[in-house]
């Protein structure tokens, strides 16, 4: 061996201990209960205000959430419907499902999904750290009277320039019936922290929707060496594939999390006392009414985004692969 290409070798695995380190380091604090610090990481807040210009640019730096945007709505259109009809509720409004429900979208960015859920019939509150990214989702709403209106004296759709932790603080727990966080999670710091907080909104028999990145090789290959790197889809820089979570690790850790969050105390209760959010697992995967994780695959050859169907051959594979999206539900009081 060359001294030059041993060198090579040695860089090279110090850069994969140094990922793997990174990664363990990050993931332990999803174990470590809910935390006081701010979970706002102000590098990435820098990075995404830079680019709140292009939210609305279909061809642009978002130009992948444009097409993912309709994958989303349909997973949390189909979950809402599903959990309805087993609540018993024979009469919901199949285009909304979300009628008379107030509706938190943590991270909104420019709106995209906010203007989608306000459709759906919700009371949407988006919030975002960015100033900038809250007033470019400000400006694209006030161009449709539908989203501004108000219904039952609160407004269709409304934002809010603040971070889950003080919204938290100003609104108190259990305030929204759905709280969303999509393509968030991964440039949070303090991911615990964040999670608990998003968790502590929801009311009771209420519904959160997130959407991230497992942690995988192909998740790299894909989202930073692919997108960011050769095809300069995004701008590099945007992910970190350290933060990336697996289905696994959510998993695991709504299996920790206490069904009121706000008052999960540092010291575990008793097996007996305990009600996680989600309970039990079959064959490590939890019950359908609890949990479910759906993956997500973009296809080139149609410029689209598609949800993986449940029963499909590999369908739990392709959820740990790469993109997917996951729904809990917060136990009843």
């Amino acid at each position: 061996m060359t001294p030059l290409r041993g060198a090579c070798n040695a860089a090279r695995r110090s850069l994969v201990y140094r990922r793997a380190t990174s990664a363990s380091r990050h993931f332990a604090s999803l174990h470590a209960g809910p935390a006081n610090q701010s979970s706002v990481n102000p590098d990435e807040i820098a990075h995404f205000s830079k680019l709140s210009q292009a939210w609305w640019d279909e061809r642009g730096e978002f130009g992948l959430l444009h097409k993912m945007n309709p994958v989303r709505i349909q997973f949390i259109r189909q979950k809402m419907l599903e959990m309805r009809r087993e609540d018993g509720l024979d009469d919901v409004n199949m285009a909304r499902p979300l009628d008379d429900m107030d509706v938190l979208d943590v991270g909104c960015g420019g709106g995209l999904l906010c203007e989608s859920l306000a459709r759906l019939g919700g009371r949407t509150l988006g919030i975002d750290a960015s100033a900038s990214n809250i007033a470019i989702a400000s400006l694209h709403a006030s161009a449709d009277p539908g989203l501004t209106s108000t219904r039952k004296g609160n407004h269709t759709l409304t934002y809010e320039h603040t971070s889950v932790e003080d919204l938290l603080a100003q609104r108190g727990p259990k305030s929204f019936d759905v709280v969303c966080s999509m393509e968030v999670i991964e440039h949070v710091d303090n991911p615990a922290a964040f999670l608990t907080n998003c968790a502590t909104l929801v009311k009771p028999g209420g519904h959160l929707f997130l959407s991230t990145i497992a942690r995988t090789p192909l998740s790299y290959a894909l989202t930073i060496l692919a997108a960011e790197h050769i095809l300069r889809l995004v701008t590099p820089g945007t992910h970190t594939h350290s933060k990336y979570i697996n289905p696994d690790e959510l998993t695991d850790f709504f299996l920790r999390l206490d069904s009121d969050p706000a008052s999960q105390s540092a010291v575990a209760d008793p097996p007996e006392v305990r009600r996680p959010w989600i309970s039990r697992l079959y064959g490590s995967v939890p019950a359908r009414t609890e949990a479910e994780m759906r993956g997500i695959i973009y296809l080139p050859w149609k410029g689209e985004w598609m949800l993986v169907p449940r029963g499909a051959a590999g369908a739990s594979a392709w959820a740990e692969a790469c993109n997917y999206l996951f729904w809990v539900r917060r136990p009843f009081e």
